[in-house]
C-alpha cells in the first residue's frame, strides 16, 4: 500500500492537490484527524493499494505533535509513506480568502480570530508536520492547473518514473521573490544582462540569439561549470539518503533571461545522468517541461 499525505495551510491548495490524486486512482479523505490515522490505514489496507489523506491544524496541537510517532507505526506495517506540506507567502493566502470571502478554520468561534493571526498560528501549529515532509510545494505563484500538474508530475503518478530520485530545476526572479520550497538556491545576477540589450529584451533564455549572447561571456561557463560540479557532487549523496524529491532553484532579476538559460543547461546535463526524474520549470514564464 502507498499512504500519500497532504498538509499545509489553509489557502494554499490541499483540495487541490487530493482532486489531483482522486484523478489518478487514489482512495482519498480530507480532513482526518491524526489520531484516526492507523485506524484508517488498518480498515483499507486489504481493499486499497493508493491512498491519500488530507490533514490539517484542525487535528490540534496536541495531535499533530504525534504525528512522527503515528508515521512510525504506520510504517512498520509495511506502508510506504511520501508527505506532501503546501504552502503560500502570507499575503497571498491573505488575497486568496478576501477573493472566496471564505472563513479561514482557525478563524471561526464565538470571538473571530482576525485573518493574519489565525494564519500565523496555524502555520505554527504545523511546524512538527512541516518538518517531515518528503516535498514542500511553495504554490505563491501557482495556479490550480499548475498546482495539479506539479503533484501528477514530481509524484509520477502515471507511472513513468524509472525510479530514483525526483529533480526540480526552476527559474525565477528575484523581483517577484524566491520558491518557498528550494533545497538550493542559486543567484546569477552577477552574469552578463540580455536585458541591456533592446533585441534581446523581450526574448527569453531559451531562444537562439539570447543564448548565442550569453555563451560569448567566459563568466556564464565559469558560473555553469561551477553549479554543475557543485551538484554532481551533492545531487547522488541527496540520493544515497533515500531523499525522493530536490528542488533547485536559479534565480536572476526577472527570471526571463540568464536563470532560464543556465536551468535549461542544466536540467538536460542532470537528465543524461540522473537515475530518476527530471523536470525543469521556468516560474515567471508559466512553463514546466519534462527532462
Amino acid at each position: 500500500m502507498k499512504l500519500t499525505i497532504v498538509s499545509g495551510l489553509s489557502g494554499s491548495g490541499k483540495t487541490v492537490a487530493l482532486h489531483a490524486l482522486e484523478d489518478e486512482g487514489y482512495y482519498c479523505i480530507d480532513n482526518l484527524p491524526v489520531a484516526l490515522l492507523p485506524i484508517i490505514v488498518e480498515s483499507l489496507l486489504q481493499t486499497e493499494s493508493q491512498i491519500a489523506l488530507g490533514i490539517d491544524a484542525r487535528s490540534g496541537g496536541a495531535e499533530l505533535e504525534q504525528i512522527e510517532t503515528v508515521l512510525a507505526e504506520i510504517r512498520n506495517r509495511g506502508v510506504e509513506i511520501e508527505l506532501i506540506y503546501l504552502q503560500a507567502q502570507e499575503e497571498t493566502l491573505l488575497k486568496r480568502f478576501s477573493e472566496t470571502r471564505r472563513k479561514h478554520p482557525l478563524s471561526r468561534g464565538e470571538t473571530d480570530t482576525p485573518l493574519v493571526e489565525a494564519i500565523r498560528k496555524e502555520k505554527s501549529l504545523l511546524t512538527e508536520i512541516a518538518g517531515l515532509a518528503d516535498l514542500t510545494i511553495d504554490t505563491t505563484h501557482l495556479n490550480v492547473h499548475e498546482l495539479s500538474r506539479r503533484i501528477r508530475d514530481r509524484l509520477n503518478t502515471d507511472n513513468s518514473s524509472n525510479g530514483g530520485l525526483s529533480v526540480l530545476v526552476q527559474s525565477f526572479g528575484f523581483k517577484h521573490g524566491v520558491p518557498l520550497d528550494s533545497d538550493f538556491v542559486f543567484d546569477v545576477r552577477c552574469l552578463p544582462n540580455p536585458h541591456w540589450e533592446p533585441r534581446l529584451r523581450h526574448q527569453t533564455g531559451k531562444q537562439t540569439e539570447v543564448i548565442d549572447f550569453l555563451e560569448q561571456h567566459d563568466s556564464v561557463k565559469e558560473m555553469y561549470d561551477m553549479i554543475k560540479d557543485f551538484l554532481m557532487v551533492w545531487v547522488p549523496r541527496f540520493a544515497a539518503e533515500n531523499r525522493r524529491y530536490l528542488s533547485i532553484s536559479i534565480g536572476c532579476t526577472g527570471g526571463q533571461h540568464r536563470s532560464v538559460y543556465m536551468v535549461e543547461q542544466l536540467g538536460k546535463y542532470l537528465s543524461e545522468y540522473s537515475t530518476g526524474k527530471v523536470t525543469m520549470r521556468h516560474r515567471e514564464l508559466g512553463s514546466i517541461d519534462a527532462g
